[in-house]
């Protein structure tokens, strides 16, 4: 994200807030309704339910919500129960809508239950996952504003939300108060963007450890690249990523990365791509910016010692690619997450 807001390859995201001290769990409201996918749904409870500050401190209060409490339909052979209704999702901290499928794409302008619409209006923050965001749309919390849904939905939604930029190429967008993400899979990215932005690198990482899933992958990334089957056969670029996180310190090349997979660049090039929907140098840069995030948050090393172990060789290059991503320099991002100090009480040195 550049200092005007813009997220690498495409996706927007808002300049980093100093949190408040932890005195009360945040709640977030996953407002669910009839043909609710149950991933979703689970997916919000696993990842936000399970944040801890480092004191062990639970950082989320997630709460299952419905237009009416009771029962509710799944997508699947089996029906959830929502104990709480629409004064939750009110004066919720975060709403989080997931998709269904049963009606997400009939809703249309101004279509959505005026209680309901009232509802989204209030909370400080609301996002949607799937095709959860033609809800979003319909109460007109999208209008004007950038948005993304799952890619087999998006020329549908854009039909019929023309007030809306449709962006069908992202994982997830990040308008500040408003945030949408694409298909099922995205929806952790965007729960992890959210603690991430809430609490830190260093919490977002242990919850995808706890879990096992990738820490991060950065909303611009493409949610789904078009082409023909790959052979069974194959060879895929994840050895050479793997070689890539442990060495990021070194400064690694294209052709080294072609190597670890016995490839031409070109070829090892044209494969990555496919695979990951960015280019190698992209992604490596991506990884240092994550490692320096950590690094900041968790120790008290300087920003050219940071620069060193990162592999961005100097602290002016640090300070560039860390701008371009977060869109904050190191220092101020220290200060959100670390305060003025460290806990021997020496000086944050930038």
């Amino acid at each position: 994200m550049n200092a005007d807001g813009e997220g690498l390859g495409g996706s927007a995201s808002a300049p980093v807030s100093t949190p408040a001290p932890v005195s009360a769990p945040h709640v977030v409201a996953v407002l669910i309704r009839d043909g609710v996918l149950p991933m979703e749904l689970g997916l919000v409870h696993q990842l936000l339910g399970t944040a801890r500050s480092a004191e062990g401190d639970l950082l989320y209060s997630v709460r299952t919500c419905a237009p009416r409490p009771g029962m509710i339909r799944t997508s699947a052979d089996f029906p959830v129960f929502a104990e709480h209704g629409l004064d939750v999702v009110a004066a919720a901290d975060t709403v989080i809508v997931p998709a269904s499928h049963e009606s997400d794409e009939e809703l249309a302008p101004g279509g959505l239950d005026g209680e309901l619409a009232g509802a989204l209006a209030t909370p400080r923050r609301v996002a949607s996952i799937c095709t959860g965001s033609f809800v979003l749309a319909a109460a007109g919390l999208l209008d004007g504003r950038r948005a993304t849904t799952h890619w087999m939905s998006a020329d549908h939604m854009a039909r019929m939300f023309p007030q809306v930029t449709v962006d069908p190429d992202v994982l997830y967008v990040d308008e500040g108060e408003v945030l949408t993400s694409a298909g099922e899979a995205a929806g952790i990215d965007l729960c992890l963007h959210m603690i991430r932005e809430d609490h830190g690198a260093v919490v977002a990482a242990e919850v995808a450890r706890r879990t096992v899933i990738p820490p991060h992958r950065e909303g611009g990334q493409a949610q789904y690249i078009q082409r023909p089957l790959v052979d069974a056969g194959l060879t895929s670029t994840g050895r050479s990523r793997a070689h890539a996180v442990k060495c990021l310190a070194d400064p690694l090349t294209l052709a080294e990365l072609a190597g670890v997979e016995s490839m031409s660049v070109r070829t090892f090039s044209r494969r990555f791509r496919e695979e990951t929907g960015l280019t190698p140098m992209q992604w490596l840069t991506q990884r240092r910016v994550d490692r320096a995030r950590e690094l900041l948050e968790s120790t008290d090393h300087t920003v050219d010692r940071i620069a060193t172990e990162t592999g961005f060789g100097t602290g002016t290059s640090l300070r560039q690619h860390f701008v371009t991503g977060v869109g904050v320099s190191p220092g101020a991002y220290r200060r959100t997450f670390r305060g003025t100090g460290t806990p021997n009480n020496r000086p944050l040195v930038e």
